[in-house]
């Protein structure tokens, strides 16, 4: 068993290269996501904005500064980024974007039973089931890579 240190601190370990065989799982499962939510017909602004709205709500600097690029690779607004977070006190959000933000929230922290049912059936009410599901799959890839970095300590380099 190795172990780093910074200083007097051990440093964490980067699973995605101590375990690649477990992590590559996780990124061709990604792709078969990717695939589903083009499939369903949902838009890659919107998985981008679930993607980052887990994030923020997971705290992962890591998968924030990756996906806000992507994001904006995908067409995302500057505007739409700055009030994700608060995004149900905006109008900027399609209906379609808007109950995929609280279907994810929803995955995201299962706990609350209720908010969990009214987020689904919201989710009925303007999407597909194709679509229900690609984005719970969306939500559900992204706070696995959420934890992988957060545990890893991946750093946000600067460009």
């Amino acid at each position: 068993m190795s172990t780093h240190t910074t200083g007097s601190a051990l440093q964490r370990i980067f699973i995605d290269k101590q375990s690649p065989t477990a992590y590559q799982a996780l990124v061709r499962t990604s792709e078969a996501v990717r695939a589903v939510a083009a499939e369903a017909g949902l838009d890659r602004t919107l998985v981008e904005l679930v993607n980052l709205r887990v994030s923020q709500i997971n705290g992962c600097a890591y998968c924030l500064d990756v996906h806000t690029k992507a994001a904006v690779r995908a067409g995302e607004t500057a505007q739409r980024l700055g009030v994700l977070a608060a995004w149900r006190d905006t109008e900027v959000f399609t209906p379609d974007e808007r109950v995929a933000l609280a279907l994810a929230e929803a995955t995201t922290d299962p706990a609350d039973a209720a908010l969990q049912q009214a987020a689904y059936d919201s989710a009925r009410e303007v999407l597909t089931d194709d679509q229900i599901s690609a984005v719970i799959w969306v939500a559900v890839t992204i706070n696995a890579f959420n934890r992988v970095s957060i545990m890893s300590k991946h750093p946000v380099r600067t460009r």
